[in-house]
């Protein structure tokens, strides 16, 4: 049996959001290394603060500061912390009430060890050195000793109104790939296109799927297709975006390979952006041969063929 592929893969971006009046609110106070929760219809605080009441989903506006210090309601402990987390040696995951609140806030404790962490513990905010107006100015909690005093209030900074927030989203896995995939990447390493055909309705489906989605049952068939095709639908990308290897405006469509019943997305390239069309045909440019791998990055994108549109018709049930 043909070994499987496999590769780690990392997904990334970083999600911006703007804020409103309420959670800007809660930000902007952490920039000011202070805390803000909203009192809800039925006088309850909730920190971090909801935009809309639970009980009555009306938008909440009454701002309450709340302390710094709290109390362990319940906890998990993080052995081994994994890239991006708060921090980078074992701490536990706790919701704190924090005093003057009647709900629960998720942050970490750093607690040193696993065994001085308990419900009911008394723990106080570590404020990042340089707040920016973001959750991860709280840098953590740590532990208050029970016979300590309560820590003296932080002098309020001056800070700007925070009304943007951008959080890095990163996601590490390993992908191992299906005997069907696998095939089909390994046919890309030599330069074809191996799709699969299902043995019950004999569509064929590119890239390959294990099993037919209209019929059921498994794809068993192997089917060398060309690299030309038809573009059936397409958008033309306007927006500039970090990582962006292609200048806009440039077009991504989806291209039905002759031969397989279910289009592949890739880009077009090799004429303005305005002159591609529905029924255009096209031809797969692929990478120079030392460049190739198991990948579908071996195709670079596809180009005008210079041939005559395909009739709507016959791609008019692939869109």
């Amino acid at each position: 049996m043909e070994t499987a592929l496999s590769a780690p893969l990392e997904i990334g971006f970083d999600y911006t959001r703007s804020l409103g009046p309420v959670l800007g609110r809660f930000m902007t106070g952490l920039a000011q290394r202070r805390i803000f929760g909203c009192r809800g219809s039925d006088g309850r605080v909730h920190a971090p603060p909801l935009e809309y009441d639970p009980v009555t989903y009306e938008p909440l506006t009454e701002l309450v500061e709340v302390s710094c210090v709290g109390t362990v309601t319940t906890w998990s402990w993080q052995p081994r912390p994994l890239d991006g987390q708060p921090l980078t040696h074992p701490f536990a995951w706790a919701l704190i009430r924090l005093d003057g609140a009647d709900t629960a806030m998720l942050h970490t404790v750093d607690a040193g060890s696993a065994d001085r962490m308990r419900t009911g513990m008394r723990v106080r905010v570590r404020w990042a050195d340089s707040p920016i107006g973001h959750i991860r100015d709280i840098a953590c909690f740590e532990p208050l000793a029970d016979d300590s005093p309560p820590p003296a209030a932080d002098p309020v900074r001056a800070a700007s109104p925070v009304t943007m927030v951008t959080t890095p989203i990163h996601l590490h896995y390993t992908h191992t790939t299906s005997p069907e995939e696998t095939r089909y990447l390994r046919g890309l390493a030599a330069g074809k296109l191996l799709g699969q055909r299902c043995p019950s309705c004999g569509k064929v489906y590119l890239p390959p799927r294990g099993a037919c989605p209209t019929c059921g049952v498994p794809t068993t068939d192997e089917v060398d297709l060309p690299g030309t095709g038809t573009v059936t639908t397409f958008c033309v990308v306007n927006v500039p975006f970090p990582g962006q290897r292609i200048p806009p405006p440039y077009v991504v469509a989806y291209v039905l390979v002759d031969g397989a019943d279910i289009p592949m997305q890739h880009l077009i390239l090799g004429c303005p952006a305005e002159e591609v069309r529905m029924g255009m045909r096209v031809a797969a440019v692929w990478r120079p041969r030392e460049q190739w791998g198991t990948t579908p990055q071996n195709i670079d994108h596809f180009r005008p063929t210079g041939e005559p549109d395909a009739p709507f018709e016959s791609y008019a049930q692939h869109l």
